[in-house]
């Protein structure tokens, strides 16, 4: 027993100290977003402020059309969750469970693109959306993420697990494909989805290079994108910056905290079933 309470012992206080490494940042954020501009650069650096300046959120809103940050955002974030979610399940479920020509072909072109870094496809999406005509739009920031090799991956684990008894049953009894995947195997794989929207969710969220790529207008910028106008050749407004990335960062966290045991359950699952 005195071992094995050594041992939680440290255990702990690694854990611990990983907490301490992952929230001192964020509260650094939160006490610069509160500081002066000449407090926020100051070497040695000041911990706390002498005055708490909370009109720095009011300056950011009159500085920025935060609200619209805000709104870009959040509509450009649900609608590629939904959708990448929902495509990747019924790619995952046909490399699972469907036979039709050309199917492994298929799958390793899939898995080649991720095996090639994201940045080499920027110039070829760049260049359809401006055929397209869709620069400085929404849609813009939509179009090319409505899909995604990793969720395709991560989803075909859950659907290989379910047992093919189910399905058998369910065609005996009438059903098509189609009520087979939304009545039958979309409820049976609900954690896996779940983790999927969550990480499509922070990376569209916090997505920054092809935002600032497609959208020069400011009334169409994302928040990474709209907050990187803070940062210039006259310097950067680090209480600023911090006030919006503090702001930016609330959804996220709250967002995760109502789903993270849905998301461990998730990503635990995928690298267990095969």
């Amino acid at each position: 027993m005195k071992i094995n309470r050594k041992n939680n012992f440290w255990i702990h206080t690694v854990l611990i100290g990983a907490v301490l490494l992952t929230v001192i940042p964020y509260v650094w954020m939160f006490l610069t977003s509160v500081k002066t501009q000449g407090e926020s650069i100051m070497v040695p650096p000041k911990m706390f402020p002498e005055v708490w300046r909370w009109d720095n959120y009011k300056i950011l809103f009159q500085t920025l059309p935060f609200d619209k940050f805000f709104i870009n955002t959040f509509v450009s974030t649900v609608v590629i969750t939904v959708f990448q979610v929902f495509f990747c399940a019924m790619a995952a479920y046909s490399f699972a469970r469907l036979k039709f020509p050309g199917k492994k072909v298929i799958f390793i072109i899939i898995l080649s693109i991720m095996m090639v870094p994201w940045q080499i496809y920027l110039i070829p999406q760049y260049m359809i959306i401006q055929k397209l005509g869709l620069l400085n739009t929404i849609s813009a920031l939509i179009l090319p993420s409505l899909f995604s090799a990793y969720g395709t991956f991560l989803l075909i684990n859950f659907f290989e697990s379910i047992p093919m008894s189910l399905e058998e049953a369910a065609i005996i009894d009438g059903c098509s494909y189609p009520q087979i995947f939304f009545k039958i195997m979309l409820p049976l794989v609900v954690p896996g989805l779940i983790a999927l929207a969550i990480l499509v969710s922070l990376w569209s969220w916090n997505s920054l290079m092809w935002p600032l790529i497609v959208n020069s207008s400011t009334d169409k910028m994302t928040l990474s994108a709209g907050l990187a106008n803070l940062s210039g050749r006259a310097g950067t407004k680090y209480p600023l910056l911090m006030a919006g990335s503090v702001l930016a960062s609330v959804p996220m966290i709250l967002f995760f905290f109502l789903l993270q045991k849905k998301f461990i359950a998730g990503i635990s699952a995928s690298g267990t079933k095969g």
